[in-house]
């Protein structure tokens, strides 16, 4: 608030911090799932000993954390506590960068998701099953299809790497993959810059690494794997001469949030 003095700001947002925490505690001591409703304002009130104005803040901080969902004349419910704004909070800070550095700003997401799939690749081959692999199989095949009519296929890609980890048993895995798949997506639309190489060529560089897991090649799946991501590097880092670069619009947020992990 303007002419606020410093002191009163920081012990209002230390305050507003301390009733989100426990909201937030409250949820796990009483085992609310997503969608329960919460105690009503008055509730909250009682319960934590706060103002009705600190209580409708701190419910607004939350929700933008989407770990609780406020439903105007019906009450409040725990939220889905998504990696919406995980996703958000990563798509602007790579658009605000100040230095110009496109390439550089695409290479720092990429190679957090090249970490954990060039990591994850050897369990994966440990633990996919043979209908698993025919099911990666039935994803490359159509990719093969739209490859062939030189159309790209991110939905497609995006389906095969949940997928491949799926077998892991793990649904972070997927949910976190799918963030920083999202957030290259995001920034490498709003840099006018392609991020695949040719669709014909990504169709057989998925196929490799299923060939390779099917061979139970382990480091044959994690050599596909990283060319795979060596591609995806290459074409992102190309620079883009031939005209000024336009204005960044940013992303509609939330739009595309990932999607719960792929079942069996």
């Amino acid at each position: 608030m303007p002419g606020q003095p410093r002191n009163s700001r920081t012990s209002e947002e230390s305050r507003n911090s301390r009733i989100q925490r426990q909201v937030m505690q409250l949820i796990i001591d009483r085992r609310l799932q997503a969608g329960a409703l919460l105690p009503t304002e008055a509730e909250l009130m009682g319960d934590l000993g706060v103002s009705r104005n600190s209580v409708r803040e701190a419910l607004k901080a939350l929700q933008a954390l989407d770990i609780v969902e406020i439903r105007h004349g019906y009450g409040t419910y725990v939220g889905q506590a998504s990696l919406t704004p995980l996703i958000d909070g990563l798509t602007f800070r790579t658009l605000a960068r100040h230095d110009h550095d496109d390439s550089g700003a695409l290479a720092e997401i990429l190679q957090v998701r090249e970490v954990l799939e060039e990591g994850l690749i050897r369990r994966v081959a440990a633990a996919v099953t043979e209908a698993e692999l025919d099911r990666l199989e039935g994803v490359v095949a159509r990719m093969e299809t739209e490859g062939r009519a030189g159309r790209s296929f991110p939905e497609l890609d995006r389906e095969f790497h949940e997928l491949l980890y799926a077998s892991l048993g793990n649904d972070l895995v997927p949910q976190l993959l799918s963030a920083f798949w999202t957030v290259f997506r995001r920034v490498s639309g709003a840099r006018g810059r392609p991020a695949d190489p040719s669709p014909d060529l990504t169709a057989r560089r998925h196929r490799d690494i299923v060939t390779a897991l099917r061979a139970g090649d382990v480091e044959g799946a994690q050599r596909a794997m990283a060319v795979h991501f060596r591609g995806i590097a290459a074409r992102a880092g190309e620079p883009d001469r031939s005209s000024p670069p336009p204005p960044l619009p940013f992303p509609s947020l939330g739009a595309a949030a990932p999607r719960p992990p792929l079942r069996p």
